[in-house]
């Protein structure tokens, strides 16, 4: 799949944090080739730099960055998306792969608005939805994908292998796209928080700070790498470490005493809930 991509033109629409993520990875792993790729920024002066930075086409133009685009990828904030999709609708056509990382908004909110842009004649854009998350700046990201109405299989494997190429890459129906917001795309937040306060009970129990987060956050990677390695649950993984009357499971108990697994459970649904709002945000 990826010699098929290298054969596609790719603009990036709003190559900001995470639209340059992705788009870094792409020309690092030439997934897309140099050429064949243009992004759009808002100022002239970040495009410039831009350019001069990754040697592609840079433009503040978003109608004329997708003229001929094969894939446009959609990084623009949930707000402005409606202006956007106005914008470039006279250029999308059905031969257009259109994937969409704008959180909480639908497939078939950028479907209808692109048809209505263009009085109906653009009514079967293959769109693909997507939610990954910042660990895809190290390559180790997670990402969900869902197709439209008129996405085929073939292009969610095209979605999938841009994905593919900062981490992990799964699909789902799009009514759990939400609730993909507020597990793994907020998550790293709340994994952060966990990770420097074990850090900071280092420190309170008297190593050294630079050490204690050292130890906390390789043992956090390392815990979560089994996970996945292994494929076994959790609570199989956490009764290995806890012997009888270690100390151990006297940590257990503080934790569940401090109400940390309602408190992360209530964190993800609260992110969840809010995710489903910021389309509708001034």
């Amino acid at each position: 799949m990826r010699s098929t991509l290298s054969d596609k033109k790719l603009t990036v629409l709003g190559a900001g944090k995470l639209g340059g993520i992705l788009l870094r990875a792409y020309l690092k792993q030439e997934v897309f080739v140099l050429h064949r790729v243009i992004a759009t920024v808002k100022r002239e002066e970040r495009a410039a730099a831009l350019a001069k930075e990754l040697g592609i086409a840079v433009t503040t133009n978003n109608r004329e960055a997708v003229k001929g685009a094969d894939v446009v990828l959609l990084t623009v904030k949930p707000q402005i998306i409606e202006e956007v999709l106005e914008e470039i609708a006279p250029e999308i056509g059905a031969d257009t792969l259109l994937v969409s990382v704008a959180a909480s908004v639908p497939t078939g909110f950028i479907e209808e608005h692109l048809a209505a842009a263009t009085g109906g004649k653009e009514d079967k854009v293959p769109v693909v939805r997507a939610m990954p998350n910042t660990p895809a700046a190290i390559g180790c990201g997670m990402t969900a994908i869902c197709g439209g109405t008129h996405a085929t299989s073939s292009h969610l494997e095209v979605a999938r292998t841009m994905f593919d190429a900062v981490g992990r890459t799964i699909v789902l129906e799009e009514k759990h796209m939400d609730a993909v917001t507020g597990l793994s795309a907020s998550g790293p937040a709340f994994a952060y928080i966990i990770l420097e306060s074990l850090a900071e009970a280092g420190v309170k129990v008297g190593l050294p700070r630079d050490i204690a987060t050292l130890l906390a956050a390789q043992t956090m990677k390392g815990a979560a790498s089994v996970v996945l390695e292994t494929g076994d649950h959790p609570a199989l993984l956490k009764d290995a470490v806890t012997t009888p009357a270690g100390c151990t499971i006297d940590g257990i108990l503080e934790l569940e005493e401090g109400k940390l697994r309602v408190t992360l459970i209530k964190a993800v649904v609260k992110a969840t809930s809010r995710a489903g709002e910021l389309l509708f945000e001034e």
